[in-house]
């Protein structure tokens, strides 16, 4: 008998009946459970590869309560970013045989709490979300699948416990910049975050106000939802002002794009009249023209680090990501007598 003489896949049963062997010994068998002589494994093993048995991975999750399948939400596909995190995760589930699935939110809470409904119902073994907003994705994940692993990524999910964090360092990755715009004179300073219901890291806006207090900058605040649309007419309402900042650092490079645009528009030079840092050094960042000067980090191996945790390789356990400065021609040095369009 072989695989083109079935008009349904082969089941359990077929392998069983075709070994001459009970179902339960069938089942031990191919499910690498002990029990089983050495000969008959063999075997049984020959016969199911003849017939071209595949196992049920639905069956399989039912049956142990979780599958081997993992899931990844994040809040933007379009973002680079993700999509290598993406592969570094990747790389070590392959590794290890495990399945991975990606979901976008989009920024929407609703759609991030649906895919999580979702990820649950198929009995996914652990579950990594860049989250939108404070994490409630990450608490109802946890009350839909006590005891499976959550990894919150690029989050601070303040009072979860049970929760790995893979994140940057967002002390040195806001510390680096800062010192180094006020080292070439910058006084007036912005900062683009997500709209505050929408933010998952607050700690890097934490970071930003205590840090340009200490070092006697003014430090401003620019919201907007992160698509490029939006961060690009925010901008431009920042730097139609009179007194607009000289230099503004994003929270990704991604984002950044947008601020170039909206420079661009209204006529203003970047490296010349404005700074711009981004955050993340995508390969993309080096060909903009200026250069982004960004923040550098470790991109896939935030994501190997993710699933190392989701495997359980890692114990709980939050890992910062190493980060540095990386200075390119859209900074500039400000001399006093420069004159403000």
């Amino acid at each position: 008998m072989s695989v083109s003489d079935h008009s349904r896949p082969v089941g359990i049963r077929e392998v069983a009946k075709a070994a001459g062997v009970s179902l339960a010994t069938a089942s031990f068998a191919l499910n690498g459970r002990e029990g089983v002589a050495a000969e008959t494994r063999r075997r049984i093993l020959a016969v199911a590869d003849e017939l071209g048995y595949r196992a049920n991975p639905q069956a399989q999750a039912l049956r142990r309560g979780r599958s081997n399948t993992y899931g990844l939400v994040v809040r933007n596909l379009a973002n680079p970013f993700f999509l290598d995190i993406m592969s570094g995760a990747e790389q070590v589930a392959s590794d290890v045989g495990a399945t991975l699935l990606f979901l976008d939110s989009q920024y929407s809470v609703e759609r991030e709490r649906q895919h999580v409904q979702s990820m649950a119902g198929q009995l996914v073994a652990g579950l990594a979300i860049a989250p939108v907003g404070t994490g409630e994705s990450i608490r109802l994940w946890q009350s839909l699948r006590p005891g499976s692993p959550a990894v919150a990524l690029n989050a601070a999910v303040d009072g979860l416990s049970d929760v790995s964090r893979v994140m940057p360092d967002n002390q040195l990755a806001i510390e680096l910049p800062l010192t180094r715009l006020a080292a070439l004179g910058h006084t007036h300073i912005a900062f683009l975050s997500a709209p505050r219901p929408l933010m998952a890291d607050p700690d890097r806006l934490r970071n930003f106000r205590r840090l340009s207090r200490a070092l006697s900058m003014q430090g401003r605040v620019c919201y907007a939802a992160l698509n490029m649309a939006a961060v690009q007419s925010a901008i431009e309402s920042v730097l139609s002002e009179s007194d607009r900042p000289t230099a503004v650092i994003a929270n990704s490079d991604h984002a950044a794009q947008a601020i170039y645009k909206a420079a661009r528009r209204l006529g203003v030079g970047i490296g010349t009249e404005l700074s711009v840092v981004g955050h993340d050094d995508l390969p993309t960042s080096e060909l903009l023209d200026p250069p982004l000067s960004t923040i550098w980090l470790d991109r896939r191996e935030m994501g190997r680090q993710i699933m190392y945790r989701l495997l359980g390789s890692v114990p709980t356990s939050d890992y910062l990501a190493p980060v540095r400065y990386v200075e390119r021609a859209s900074v500039h040095q400000i001399v006093a007598d420069t004159p403000r369009r």
